[in-house]
């Protein structure tokens, strides 16, 4: 009876497969329909709408990837009726005698550059893939994580009003429920409000921009005078000092992030354009050890309190691993570790004493800002030089630790075919020196033939006129006998 059970259950869970693939094909195929292909005439009438575009070429690894998530942002898009359309775009496939530029596809190993004419250069397409919100003659791009959730955030951000008001306290908790870092304008027509509206526009991509009237605003926010611009974060508030702060699109760029962050590779590039040092614990999440757990909380606790001492000069956070790092740094770092980074410069501090609680942490952050902890690393020359070094290395290995096959062809048939060149130049010269030196000696030996054959003409001559000489006394001695 087993037997036959599982013979039965076979041929039906064989039979259920067709209709597995049909419904993931339908599937696919729905999502697919939200998402509309565009083609050239697209730059003429895209006014008309709002749209959500992704600039992709066929051959673009990337864009492939991103493929199914576009087609999720898509269906969601249109599930909940946004005014916003989703579509796509083959960018090389239309081109225009009048467009030329270069477009980088970003891979693993490093950048490539295409030389293309199309319509990708008429949309200010530098790379593939790229993402792009188009409201009227305006085109925002997209710049953070490619998931679906993150995308349809960026939507919605952007294609909403650039400021949006705050007509009432409720509307405000709802609004500080939901995001987790925005700005307020508070107060009535102002230089500061046109600043503000100057700033929002450039920095929309990023965060939300929100105006509001003074009764609007928590009991627990204190103004010292109207008008004013206050960020919301980390359960507390910051207002802006023109001061203190500087410019205020400036300030923003530097405040629209959390105090204290989970990092990896594309935040920090972010964070390269505030301008601040980032203090970060590299640990492994993986391990539970007490001084993995010790340096994040150490982190952690500095930020949450020693946040009005620190926030304009540091940004916190921790990084699971320490393989971008040892990238970054050119530099092999042990884990648990502490490293201050300056993104905006590549130099970086590392510590100089072991930190054993918060208030060393607290000093050796004051000692950065002091300047008795030295910087290491930069954008020098050496440094730039050592840079180019490093990512050779790293490119080689890679290849070599992923298809060493296809590494030895790569590198070994340049090599091979440099090697015979070399060889053949170093074999033509030493025959010709062979031959130069058989044609010197030839020569010498005939210089030499020469000088015997004349050295021996001398002595004939010689012994010639020596014989008379020897001879004539005899004659002249039987001349005098006779």
């Amino acid at each position: 009876m087993p037997r036959s059970t599982a013979g039965a259950a076979g041929p039906r869970g064989w039979a259920t497969l067709p209709l597995c693939a049909a419904v993931f094909l339908l599937d696919l195929a729905v999502c697919k329909g939200f998402v509309e292909d565009l083609n050239e005439s697209f730059k003429d009438n895209r006014k008309d709408d709002i749209w959500l575009v992704d600039f992709y070429a066929p051959w673009c690894g990337h864009c492939k990837k991103l493929e199914p998530i576009w087609n999720e942002v898509g269906l969601e898009m249109k599930s909940i009726g946004s005014p916003v359309k989703v579509g796509k775009m083959d960018a090389t496939s239309y081109s225009s005698k009048q467009a030329h530029s270069y477009i980088l596809c970003c891979s693993n190993n490093g950048n490539i550059f295409y030389d293309i004419q199309g319509i990708a250069s008429e949309f200010g397409v530098r790379g593939y893939p790229t993402i792009k919100l188009l409201k009227g003659d305006l085109a925002y791009n997209y710049r953070g994580p490619r998931t679906k959730d993150d995308i349809i955030e960026f939507a919605h951000r952007v294609s909403g009003a650039l400021i949006r008001p705050l007509p009432s306290q409720q509307m405000f908790d709802h609004v500080r429920k939901r995001h987790r870092v925005f700005f307020v304008y508070i107060g009535g027509e102002s230089p500061l409000k046109e600043k503000y509206i100057d700033a929002a526009s450039e920095l929309i991509v990023y965060t939300y921009f929100f105006s509001a009237s003074e009764d609007v605003v928590p009991e627990y926010v204190t103004l010292k005078e109207m008008p004013a611009v206050l960020v919301f974060k980390d359960d507390t508030y910051f207002v802006y000092d023109e001061y203190e702060d500087g410019d205020l699109s400036s300030w923003i760029s530097r405040e629209r992030f959390q105090n204290y962050l989970t990092l990896d590779g594309f935040l920090l590039y972010e964070l390269g354009d505030t301008g601040k040092l980032v203090a970060i614990a590299v640990i492994d999440e993986k391990n539970t050890s007490l001084e993995h757990t010790r340096l994040k909380s150490v982190i952690q606790e500095v930020a949450r309190d020693f946040r009005d001492h620190f926030h304009r000069d540091f940004q916190f956070g921790h990084m699971d691993g320490n393989d971008y790092i040892n990238t970054l740094l050119m530099d092999e770092l042990t884990v648990p570790t502490i490293v201050v980074l300056n993104t905006s410069n590549q130099q970086y501090f590392l510590l100089d004493r072991h930190i054993k609680d918060v208030s060393d942490m607290v000093q050796f952050i004051n000692s950065i800002l002091d300047g008795s902890v030295p910087a290491q690393g930069g954008d020098g020359m050496l440094q730039r030089l050592k840079r180019i070094v490093f990512d050779a290395k790293s490119t080689i290995v890679s290849i070599f630790k992923s298809s060493p096959l296809m590494g030895c062809f790569l590198f070994g048939l340049p090599l091979g075919v440099i090697s015979i060149m070399c060889y053949g130049i170093y074999t033509a010269d030493t025959d010709g020196g062979y031959i130069e030196e058989r044609y010197e000696v030839s020569k010498s030996e005939m210089e030499n033939q020469e000088q015997i054959e004349e050295s021996k003409a001398q002595e004939s001559i010689s012994e010639g006129s020596l014989v008379p000489t020897v001879q004539e006394p005899k004659d002249v001695l039987e001349k005098k006998k006779d």
